[in-house]
């Protein structure tokens, strides 16, 4: 075997029962014996050594391409052992390099002015909308659900995540509620079905643009609801709640008080905005190489040391933060279960490569909420310190008020379940 990726192995897989095959057909056992035994294989001398010199980018190529093979358990029990450990000092030197230097030039990477942005989101949004319903609820919400329960259904957690934020939003009777980054139009239809308001709701995929708006017009609200194909930052007047989930990961840090300060502008002196976006329990980092080469180019998850400075120059307050820590894995690995359940029509979408693509993607990032820091954030921000109550017991009572509503949106079968 490459001395290296046998040193390398040895560093990162403490735990677990791991069996590793060379070209060769030599294998060797890594870990404390631990668990099911997981058995990998690497095809060629070639893509040992790629790996072993930059495995961030090359390990996820190697899975897609066939030449990095999971002969028994799954890749997501594989990256399950190789990351279980969030600590530098178990990485090699030259993996800590690499980190080192993408670390320093992240804002090249990061920079998403508009046009360049909406080319981003093209490339992940903009697939064949029939590959999103092989794994979403069937309100297509990406972004993480709300797990009220432990035995809550994704459909379920997908509501509750949906009342959490309109709960949170306070929202009353004639406002303007805009929705950044609105995606296929839940979240916004469902705030306008739930209160007398007007909604827009802003998204850069066409794909996205097209069914939001579809959806509209299928119930009716398209009087009510205004989905837009337009950059946040074009946009114009005032707005009494605003609401992102899912989209700040897309901004970039480099384009924060950009971002904060339009929020401001848009906001009325007595709105309310409330965030919701992935985070990093730890220090500022980078985007895995592989994410922002195949996923999301252009993205960044950022720890709240950089997003709190931001928004104290902005002159908002910020009146509420919730942090949402395992829920985010509990979704991807209920979207793993419904994608691999589906893995032959989305091969059918595209092809073979694509669905071990997808895989390793969600994969990856379930593990990374499980062990590698990753979480979620809910900032709720105002312009005046009495704009929300002084106690959190508002948001539980609007919830209780939404949940009755919503028990009618629930099939019978589902909520005895």
């Amino acid at each position: 075997m490459n001395g290296l990726l046998h040193y390398a192995l040895s560093k990162v897989a403490r735990e677990g029962d791991l069996h590793v095959t060379d070209h060769r057909g030599v294998t060797r056992v890594y870990g404390d014996g631990t668990g099911e035994p997981v058995h990998v294989r690497f095809t060629t001398a070639a893509v040992e050594r790629a790996v072993v010199s930059n495995p961030e980018l090359k390990l996820g190529e190697a899975y897609m391409d066939g030449t990095f093979v999971v002969e028994k358990g799954s890749i997501y029990d594989f990256l399950d052992i190789v990351l279980r450990r969030d600590d530098p000092t178990h990485l090699p030197w030259w993996i800590i390099a690499e980190r080192v230097y993408r670390y320093l030039t992240r804002r090249v990477r990061q920079f998403n002015p508009i046009g360049k942005a909406k080319d981003n989101v093209a490339h992940h949004y903009d697939l064949d909308g029939r590959m999103y319903d092989l794994f979403l609820d069937s309100d297509r919400q990406y972004s993480c659900a709300y797990f009220e329960t432990p035995t809550a259904t994704l459909e379920q957690a997908q509501l509750a995540k949906k009342r959490h934020l309109a709960a949170k939003l306070q929202i009353e009777k004639g406002q303007r509620v805009l929705d950044i980054g609105s995606g296929w139009g839940g979240l916004g239809l469902y705030i306008a079905e739930t209160n007398p308001v007007s909604v827009v709701g802003v998204t850069l995929s066409e794909e996205q643009h097209a069914l939001s708006r579809s959806r509209a017009e299928k119930k009716e609200l398209d009087d009510r609801v205004d989905f837009r194909l337009q950059d946040y930052r074009t946009l114009e007047g005032k707005f009494d709640r605003i609401v992102s989930v899912g989209m700040f990961e897309h901004v970039g840090v480099g384009h924060y008080p950009e971002f904060f300060a339009k929020v401001r502008d848009l906001l009325t002196d007595d709105g309310v905005m409330v965030l919701h976006s992935i985070g990093r329990f730890g220090p500022p980092g980078e985007t895995n190489s592989w994410i922002q080469k195949y996923i999301f180019p252009g993205g960044y998850i950022p720890s709240l040391s950089e997003v709190l400075p931001v928004i104290e120059k902005t002159g908002l307050f910020v009146t509420d933060i919730e942090i949402l820590r395992l829920h985010y894995a509990e979704t991807l690995r209920e979207w793993r279960r419904r994608f691999l359940a589906n893995c032959e029509q989305a091969a059918g979408l595209y092809d073979e490569r694509f669905c071990r693509m997808w895989e390793f993607y969600l994969a990856g990032s379930e593990v990374s909420f499980r062990n590698q820091g990753m979480m979620n954030f809910q900032i709720q921000l105002s312009k005046t310190l009495e704009t929300v109550p002084l106690t959190r017991g508002y948001i539980g009572d609007a919830e209780e008020a939404l949940r009755k509503r919503d028990s009618a949106l629930i099939p019978r079968k589902e909520a005895a379940e």
